[in-house]
């Protein structure tokens, strides 16, 4: 189907021709009628798949511009998710007066209270800092129509469910809930089961978790050998841009330290860094600035590297959702793309896991193993990838848990 064909105000559709919005995606087609008659709905779909847009489209179409307040609100879990949802609602709305905003840690509050005091239709917030200004500002949510949970699997992942909660509450009149997520544990079917009303479902692609065009190549390797093995790799495939995932800010910075003597452009990116630097790391690594990104979990969610030829697992992913959002950061929307992942034989029951789950077909770079003599989890369950005594993977997510809301991060 074609925008064209939506009976889409002319502002509107001017924006959306302007920025080459033409065909809708599957999910846009899916949901566009639900959004517009504001009934509840929880989508699941594969990361790339276009569900900003889903929102933001029908969204903008029914914002009353003649009303000065928020009218739709859009909670996601992390700071550059919610630069990345307001950059994508402004440049679908640019042609029309529908004014969207971000509020999120990490920045001046009484310039965003500034901001909220001029107007704003569309809202996007992390949680922390919403409730922060919900309990120290005058924002009133009385006239929101619409709220939007992102990301909502990774609200859970980042321990936000309470605090999502707490928003919600806050809705006390009539409004429609629109649920989005890539996975669907159950304390999220808990929420929707708590606060949807007669939600319409839409699934896409659950089956086949993967993108189709996405390439999952893998390699045994020894803990020591992991460096050199990513140096030969890249000097031999040349990747046009690459994400290399590790799993603790520690692991990042020691990689960068190695990898910037191998290669020009490379550069690093963990929570730990401040928001005006990550925000620039980002939009360089977008406008391909930047060839070799080390990062965290921090860049493996929602965020759209559009250019990113190559996803590199340089420690093992956690869990397989992890997985799947670290490599989502490739082939996204119908392009090619490649998920190298080294790995140690303490692995193996992790990859068995991930290639169930995620549906994968693997690409064996040198010797296959045998997956169904994997040595059984140790003690505690949990990946153990890239914790090896040898491999130099230590502690934690690397994104890390809030300590406070006014960290931005919630």
């Amino acid at each position: 189907m074609k925008f064209s064909e939506l009976n889409l105000k002319p502002e509107l559709m001017a924006g959306l021709k302007e920025i080459g919005y033409t065909e809708l995606t599957p999910i846009q087609e899916q949901t566009f009628s639900h959004v517009l008659s504001g009934r509840d709905m929880i989508a699941t779909a594969e990361t790339g798949s276009g569900k900003t847009a889903a929102c933001a489209v029908p969204l903008v179409q029914e914002i009353d511009t003649s009303l000065n307040a928020i009218q739709v609100l859009v909670l996601v879990p992390t700071r550059e998710l919610a630069l990345q949802y307001v950059r994508e609602i402004s440049e679908i709305a640019k042609k029309t007066p529908v004014i969207p905003f971000a509020v999120y840690g990490g920045f001046s509050m009484p310039i965003q209270v500034s901001k909220l005091a001029h107007g704003v239709h569309i809202l996007v917030a992390t949680p922390g800092r919403l409730i922060d200004l919900l309990y120290n500002s005058p924002l009133r949510l009385s006239e929101v129509k619409t709220f939007i949970l992102d990301e909502a699997d990774e609200m859970l992942n980042m321990g936000f469910i309470g605090d999502v909660e707490f928003v919600i509450s806050c809705l006390i009149h009539e409004h429609q809930t629109l649920l989005f997520s890539a996975t669907m544990p159950s304390e999220i079917k808990r929420l929707a089961a708590r606060y949807l009303k007669d939600p319409v479902t839409i699934e896409l692609n659950i089956r086949q978790r993967a993108p189709e065009n996405l390439e999952h190549h893998f390699q045994m390797v020894k803990g020591h050998e992991r460096f050199e093995i990513l140096v030969e790799y890249f000097r031999h495939e040349k990747p046009k841009q690459a994400i290399i995932f590790c799993n603790s800010r520690r692991n990042v910075e020691k990689l960068y330290d190695h990898l910037k003597k191998k290669f020009d452009s490379v550069d690093m990116i963990h929570g730990g860094l401040e928001q005006s630097r990550r925000t620039s790391l980002f939009n360089r690594f977008k406008r391909m600035n930047i060839r070799f990104m080390v990062a965290t979990d921090v860049a493996s969610r929602g965020l759209d590297f559009s250019h990113a030829s190559h996803v590199v697992n340089y420690d093992f992913p956690m869990n397989p959702e992890a997985y799947t959002h670290r490599t989502g950061r490739t082939a996204r929307m119908g392009r090619k793309g490649i998920a190298l992942t080294p790995l140690t034989r303490g692995n193996l029951r992790e990859l068995k896991t991930a290639i169930k789950v995620n549906q994968l077909k693997p690409i064996w770079h040198g010797r296959e193993p045998d997956l169904e003599r994997a040595p059984q989890k140790r003690a505690g369950g949990g990946y153990s990838g890239g914790r090896s005594r040898r491999g130099g993977s230590g502690g934690g997510r690397g994104r890390g848990r809030r300590n406070n809301r006014a960290s931005g991060r919630g």
